[in-house]
């Protein structure tokens, strides 16, 4: 029997979102430090981005103003993901992925102040709510992974100073260009990092340019082009057939998918207490309401806005 439209698309969006979180399963396989591996991940992107003339003639067109917007976000982007892959190394898949769940209450506060919309006091009320989960995810942490969970938070913030910077800027460009454009400025501020990181942050410092081993090589391979490339255009065909409502729910099945994941192939549940799991219950609680609640509220942003940050998500 041929599948309805709408039914596909919501398909493909849960296989987007499965794919996803499959990413910080592979930053934990991955034996690279943070620093070469969110760097080899933006340049693998960039470089098959770059194949394209479709994205060579978006950056023709674009107005430097808008180039030098995109490129600051870009380096946004590439702090998230180093701070990201960190609390993995710090932690572990689970607890960054939590930790990403935690996006939506920084959100509340910043994108009202960068997106110039209307403050709502529920998602305010909904971001208090979150913090008795917070603390029992900190409280069922071992102490070793402290650590993790204060970057894995930083990583949360960053995701929602670019989320709220591309739902202003996106719109102005092809999502494409978007993305080549932001992941390259973002890799070549890495690059530049690069010789402080051992000063900075030495937990997350290694050689960018020694070639990584074949087992890393194929991760990364996979992360780059399975994990980002190939949902992203999936997401974009999809965004047709659905609204803004529907594609943000199942997109907050992410951390969920990362903690199952993270359960069955790494066996990270027996690192982490009960309390932690009922922390994150209580987290995710919090992320499900805030669409449920607004679900009759009329879209914010465009198909394409939700689909380029979701890709650097």
């Amino acid at each position: 029997m041929p599948m309805n439209p709408h039914t596909r698309a919501l398909l493909q969006v849960h296989f987007c979102v499965l794919l996803w979180g499959f990413t910080a399963i592979l930053g934990k396989l991955i034996a690279l430090p943070a620093l070469p591996l969110v760097w080899w991940r933006m340049l693998l992107v960039v470089a098959a981005l770059a194949l394209l003339p479709r994205v060579w003639r978006g950056l023709r067109a674009m107005p430097p103003r808008l180039v030098a917007g995109y490129a600051g976000v870009g380096v946004l982007v590439a702090l998230h993901w180093l701070t990201f892959y960190g609390a993995i190394k710090l932690a572990n898949a689970s607890v960054a992925a939590t930790c990403i769940a935690l996006a939506p209450v920084f959100t509340a506060v910043i994108e009202p102040w960068v997106a110039r919309r209307p403050f709502r006091p529920r998602e305010l009320v909904l971001g208090v709510a979150v913090l008795p989960g917070v603390a029992l995810v900190v409280g069922g942490v071992p102490d070793g992974m402290r650590a993790g969970v204060a970057v894995g938070a930083l990583s949360a913030l960053l995701v929602a100073v670019f989320g709220s910077l591309n739902k202003r800027l996106v719109e102005h460009a092809d999502p494409l260009t978007v993305t080549a454009l932001e992941l390259g400025a973002g890799t070549l501020v890495l690059g530049a990092l690069a010789p402080l990181m051992p000063l900075l942050a030495p937990e997350f410092a290694g050689r960018l340019l020694a070639l990584p081993g074949l087992h890393d090589g194929i991760l990364l391979l996979v992360l780059a082009l399975a994990c980002t490339l190939l949902p992203f255009a999936l997401a974009l065909v999809a965004l047709r057939r659905l609204s803004a409502y529907a594609v943000q729910l199942v997109t907050n099945l992410e951390p969920v998918y990362a903690i199952v994941l993270a359960a069955l192939l790494l066996g990270e549940q027996r690192e982490l207490s009960l309390q932690f799991y009922l922390g994150v219950a209580i987290v995710l609680a919090a992320v499900f309401l805030d669409p449920l609640l607004s679900r009759r509220r009329p879209a914010a942003s465009a198909p394409a806005a939700d689909a380029a940050r979701q890709l650097v998500d």
